[in-house]
């Protein structure tokens, strides 16, 4: 497929040699987990490359410095798809200690593909920046899920940027159609989803992969 102008598939060396190691069936548990938080971080630097910033007058060891430039503008919040998209979470929040945490609970019917909620707990999302992480972006119906709920709090779309470690065509295609002006960010889009609607090559179930669990 081209790349619609909503995509950013985040080419850093770094992140694509320890996305290559999450991939390799052998890679056990806790590896797993930490490269998703470390990814997650490096990620993080791209996606919050256009905050806005301000100036203060502030006194350092040797002067006072006139101008010293600080984040300016919205808040930030994340708002993780569980459980998989909690991981992912951690390393931004390593990177933006003092952003707002929310939860969606989801799980997917495994007949229709449907995203099924079980769990919606945020904070006061309005006049905030909204970043949604879940590291697997498949058919996209958990992720306009979650957008949906996102927006009904009050957050416009240019205010919303989701976070994906590996995307498949089919979900970017969703997302870009219904929510075209709403950013996507990830590390890989993948070549397509099988019949049960897994990625290909994709890593596996995430949540399985992160939490060790089958």
């Amino acid at each position: 497929m081209s790349i619609p102008p909503n995509l950013i598939v985040l080419k850093h060396p770094l992140i694509q040699h320890k996305l290559t190691i999450m991939r390799k069936s052998t890679t056990v548990t806790a590896e797993f987990r930490t490269l998703l938080k470390e990814i997650s971080l490096l990620m993080g630097y791209e996606l919050t490359r256009d905050l806005a910033l301000t100036t203060v007058k502030i006194e350092t060891p040797m002067t006072v410095m006139e101008k010293a430039p600080i984040l300016a503008g919205k808040k930030l919040a994340i708002v993780p798809i569980l459980r998989a998209g909690i991981a992912m979470s951690e390393g931004l929040l390593e990177l933006i200690p003092l952003a707002r945490v929310g939860h969606i609970g989801m799980y997917r019917n495994e007949v229709s593909k449907e995203a099924i909620h079980y769990l919606v707990k945020l904070p006061k999302l309005k006049n905030r920046r909204v970043i949604i992480t879940d590291p697997m972006l498949a058919t996209g119906n958990s992720m306009t899920s979650a957008i949906k709920i996102v927006k009904e709090r009050g957050v416009e779309n240019e205010n919303i940027k989701i976070l994906s470690l590996v995307s498949a065509p089919e979900g970017v295609k969703r997302i870009s159609e219904v929510y075209p002006n709403i950013m996507i960010y990830t590390a890989s889009l993948d070549d397509m989803l099988d019949e049960n609607a897994y990625i290909l090559p994709g890593l596996g179930d995430a949540g399985d992969r992160i939490f060790g669990t089958k």
